[in-house]
Parts: C-alpha cells; structure tokens; sequence
C-alpha cells in the first residue's frame, strides 16, 4: 500500500478534514490548558516576613524566604487541592490534599493542628515528652504518635518508614542535609521559619502557613484574626500610659559568667515595651540573645523594679543561692521576680515554649498584669507566675 504521506496528495486535505483536524487541536489545547494553568494572585501577609502566599485555581504556592536565620535560598511548595493537576517540576515539596498524616518537628506547631481542629493527623514528633497539649498527650498515650528521638534528623529512617503526606520542619540549618533524602522518598518537607521573625504577631502569623498545608486556610485566618484583635486591644491599653509610668524591667540570666538576655530588636523584648515596661536594655540593638558581662547589666539594672524571665527556680531564695550575685538587685530583694513556668505538662513540657508562639496575646496581657495590674484587673495570669 503506497503511504500516503510520501507525497501530497489533497484527498488527506480535503475542507471537511481540516475542520475536524481544526475542532480535535481547539478540544485538545483548551482542556491541555485548563489543567495546567499556573496564573495565581499574590495573598499578602499583615506582619510575617519569612513567607509568601500565592493563590491560583485548585492550588497554592508558598515561599519561604526565611527559612532559618541567615538563609539565602527561597523554598517553593505547591499544595495542590483535591484532584488538581499542575506542573510540579521546579518546586521544593508538593502537597496533594486531602492529607492524613502528618509529622511535627518543634513544640510551638502543635498548637497549630489542635486550633485547627487537625490534631488526629499527627502521627510522630521528635521527644514528645515535650509536648503539653492535652489532644495531643491524649494521642501520644495511646500509642498513635511515633517519637523520632532527639531530633528530626535522629531518625530520617523512621520519618521514612511513616510516610507521612508532609513534615513540617523547624531548623537552625543543620539538618538541611535531609531534605534531599526526604524528596529522594516521596516525602514532602518543608520548612517553618517563624522563629525568625521578631514581631510577635508575625510568628503567629504562621499558622496561615500550616492551614494552607491542612487545607484549611480559611480557619487558620479566622484563628489568626481573633488572636490579632486580642494582642492589639490589649497593646492600646498599655500604649496610654504616660512614659514616667512605666517600670524599668530586667529579663535573662547568667550562664558561666555571661548574662543572656534578649536583643532589642527581638520578639521579647518588643513585647515587654508594648506591655508598658521599660526594657534595660532597650539600647542593645539585635534581634537575637545578647551576652553580657555582670559589671554591665548590675549597672543598668540594680534598681529595675520587675525581673521577668528568670531560669527556671522553685522560689527566690533558691534562686539567690544558685548565684550569690543575684541578691544585688532590687528585684531579687522585693521578690518581683517572674518566670514563664506556670503551666507545665504532665511529662515535663513547658506551655510556654508551645503556644506561646501563636498567642502572644497571652504573654503580652501576662506582662500587663504584671507590670500594670489595674489594666487588667479581672485577668489571672496564663503563662507566668510569681516567684515566691
């Protein structure tokens, strides 16, 4: 049989061919298109710096540009909805949705799942001794939360073996190396980064982040409002009081003959001055810890009326003991001296380290309270209590 396309021949040409060829390559390109549109809207952000949300049709990007203190790459992750298509070359992670199982890595994500209603997909989290949160203690003791040791990196192996739909990874950089091995596995990893930020509604602000990795972003907005709304009311009543009201406070505590205490810049700071106080060390520029000698902060801080984040001690006198050069501070002497250690979980975990990053409202009314009792004369204390 000759070929028929050895030579022209206009029979394979004809005007009713070329219509039917015209219709299949119009059918064949529009659905072609409608399943790989990447067209999306930029979503912006009220207070968090370290992401970027972008929105398209059955689909989200996020980029995260502060992954980790001094990063300098921008990790990009698709999150697909429930039976979307879209290109996946050129992304970080993608997350199909629905998910199922997921894998924490750092304390102050749990809260995340319980506000969102998602606790039962938590299936391992590195020394869940750690965690506070009844749901999720309630899931542990049952036997449903797999601990990865030490770290996230302690154990990729086990990460691995759960195969989890996405694990949310909270890194100073050292276990980057894992990411490869994770993508090598079918794993999604991404990064959380709100520890970089320093304005104390930009870390809450996170939870858009992880509401958009549970598919559900609108809840995690509705969330993130409530606790905005509360940290602002609360900011106002303290931004009224006169500047000659305003206790100098005192915050860290030595280690080997260096003083720790936070930077200026740095979300603790920022939020002890919009409780009403008067930081020490509000010239000492930073954002993370700053080390200080004993000469330094005994000048600056002899008669600071409140000290507020001491070390863990079970009372003053202790306290005092542990370190003789304590008892030189008027602090120490009136016992206006708090810590963060009020609510403890039953294996040790402090609430503190666990939602204190997504409601600084909390914290922020706790300093009130402490700083400015009659501002709030109804509220009892949440995170922080009085050294007796």
């Amino acid at each position: 049989m000759k070929n028929p396309f050895s030579t022209f021949n206009s029979s394979y040409f004809s005007a009713p061919y070329l219509l039917l060829t015209g219709w299949v390559f119009l059918i064949f390109s529009c659905e072609k298109k409608s399943e790989t549109t990447s067209i999306k809207t930029p979503i912006p952000l009220e207070f968090a710096q370290g992401f970027q949300l972008f929105q398209g049709e059955n689909f989200w990007e996020i980029h995260v540009t502060q992954g980790y203190t001094g990063a300098e790459k921008t990790y990009r992750y698709l999150v697909l909805e429930e039976g979307a298509e879209l290109e996946k070359t050129g992304f970080d992670a993608v997350v199909q949705l629905p998910i199922s199982k997921v894998i924490l890595t750092s304390t102050t994500q749990v809260p995340h799942l319980d506000m969102l209603g998602e606790t039962d997909k938590l299936i391992g989290f590195p020394q869940t001794d750690l965690i506070s949160s009844p749901a999720t203690r309630a899931r542990i003791d049952d036997g449903k939360v797999a601990d990865l040791g030490s770290g996230p990196a302690a154990n990729p192996e086990l990460v691995i073996d759960l195969q989890p739909d996405w694990i949310m990874i909270s890194t100073l950089g050292e276990d980057l190396r894992y990411l490869d091995l994770f993508a090598q596995a079918n794993v999604p990893a991404l990064i959380n980064g709100e520890y970089v930020e320093q304005n104390p509604l930009g870390r809450a602000e996170w939870i858009k982040f992880t509401g958009i990795l549970l598919g559900k972003y609108e809840e995690a907005v509705a969330e993130f409002e409530k606790i905005r709304m509360a940290y602002q009311e609360a900011e106002k009543l303290a931004s009224q009081l006169p500047s000659d009201n305003r206790p100098k406070v005192l915050s860290g505590v030595m280690y080997q003959d260096i003083w720790y205490a936070p930077g200026a810049e740095s979300w603790g700071a920022q939020i002890l001055q919009n409780a009403g106080g008067d930081y020490v060390f509000s010239d000492q520029t930073g954002s993370g810890s700053l080390q200080l000698n004993y000469e330094f902060v005994l000048d600056r801080a002899a008669e600071a009326e409140v000290w507020i984040g001491s070390a863990d001690f079970p009372d003053v006198k202790t306290m005092g003991s542990n370190e003789p050069r304590y008892r030189n501070f008027k602090s120490w002497k009136t016992g206006q001296i708090y810590t963060y250690t009020a609510k403890k979980g039953p294996t040790g975990g402090l609430e503190y380290f666990e939602l204190g990053y997504v409601r600084p409202d909390l914290i922020l009314k706790d300093l009130i309270k402490i700083l400015h009792p009659a501002l709030l004369p109804e509220y009892e204390l949440y995170f922080y209590q009085k050294l007796n």
